[in-house]
């Protein structure tokens, strides 16, 4: 069974007490998203496999950890997921990057693929999909499966904020992915949104409305 971690880091409840709040702008949002993303991907590669290599350093010979296993792919949904790829990217340099684009569609609701690129070798990596906000869970939903459809069988989902409706879905729907959030909210009210949230992280970051 795959897990849901709320991560308490300090820091990271910290830096979520400023993103939320309505006078932050967006240019201080943005920096909020990047630095928030950095030390949740700190977190989330925390049981990274590791193993020995011998090095030679200026002074002798010595053995040092150096991670191992399957290399690393990050897949955010756009567009709010861009906020969180470069901090991820600053810590693992060597991830490839997918992208996956949705929409609703107005009648029947249900989220409808535009856009899906991943990496060649996807199915041959873990992969972190990134969105800011699990609201409703099914766009997140919609994204991994179709991931999963490329032949993608390890995945984590890394959220900043989450509410239970969202985590419910997402947990229903895909059991065997991980579940990493900065915060879990109390709910969705009649419009969508999380509550108390922080309104819609993709015009906060880009300015739009």
């Amino acid at each position: 069974m795959a897990i849901l971690k709320v991560m308490d880091h300090p820091l990271i409840q910290h830096k979520m007490g400023v993103l939320r709040r309505v006078e932050t702008g967006s240019k201080e949002f943005r920096e909020l998203v990047n630095e928030i993303s950095m030390l949740m991907c700190y977190e989330a590669t925390r049981n990274l496999p590791l193993m020995d290599v011998e090095i030679e350093t200026p002074v002798a010979k010595t053995t040092v950890k150096q991670i191992a296993g399957r290399t690393l792919g990050i897949v955010p949904i756009l567009r709010a997921g861009l906020g969180m790829v470069d901090a991820m990217l600053n810590l693992i340099p060597t991830a490839k990057v997918g992208h996956v684009g949705l929409y609703r569609d107005p009648e029947t609701l249900n989220p409808v693929e535009y856009y899906c690129k991943l990496p060649y070798d996807a199915p041959e990596r873990d992969i972190f999909v990134l969105d800011p906000m699990l609201a409703t869970g099914g766009s997140a939903s919609a994204a991994i499966q179709f991931i999963k459809d490329k032949g993608v069988e390890s995945i984590s989902l890394l959220c900043l904020i989450a509410a239970p409706e969202g985590v419910a879905r997402v947990q229903k729907d895909h059991p065997d992915v991980d579940i990493l959030v900065a915060a879990l909210d109390e709910k969705l009210n009649d419009h969508g949104y999380i509550v108390p949230g922080l309104g819609d992280a993709g015009d906060r970051l880009f300015g739009t409305k």
